[in-house]
């Protein structure tokens, strides 16, 4: 029997306005859900901070953070569309802040420079004002 899967809804999260789920990688489902919207070529994407992603602080947890980072990067190079796979060559990240319980964390991803093949961007991801991790990362195009 196959079992329909369940499209998460980012309202459902408490993340409202155009965000929308992409189906692309369960390992970001399991981990999130992650959300994003496109403003022009560059991702803005969201997730709620759960217990779950705490680490023994009560603070959201480092791998979590950079996992979101990887998937802002990559939304960024792939523009936001299943049709271009992608895979990530590099992703140094920076601690900035904490975050808690309940926060809703958005990140932006800007593009520096688009080649054939290699796309490098940068990241910022905050909740509200405040920063909480940068980014920066170079992401492969993948020929279909």
């Amino acid at each position: 029997m196959n079992k329909k899967k369940s499209v998460p809804d980012s309202e459902q999260y408490g993340i409202f306005g155009e965000f929308q789920h992409w189906e692309g990688d369960p390992a970001e489902d399991w981990i999130g859900p992650f959300f994003f919207r496109m403003e022009e070529e560059s991702p803005i994407t969201a997730f709620r901070i759960r217990s779950e992603h705490c680490n023994a602080h009560g603070t959201l947890h480092g791998g979590i953070m950079m996992a979101f980072a990887d998937y802002t990067l990559c939304l960024g190079a792939n523009r936001g569309s299943n049709e271009q796979s992608v895979v990530t060559v590099t992703c140094n990240n920076e601690f900035v802040a904490p975050a808690a319980d309940g926060e809703l964390v958005e990140g932006r991803g800007d593009v520096i420079k688009r080649g054939r093949s290699l796309v490098f961007l940068r990241s910022t991801l905050s909740v509200g004002k405040r920063v909480i991790l940068v980014s920066s990362g170079v992401v492969k195009l993948i020929k279909p």
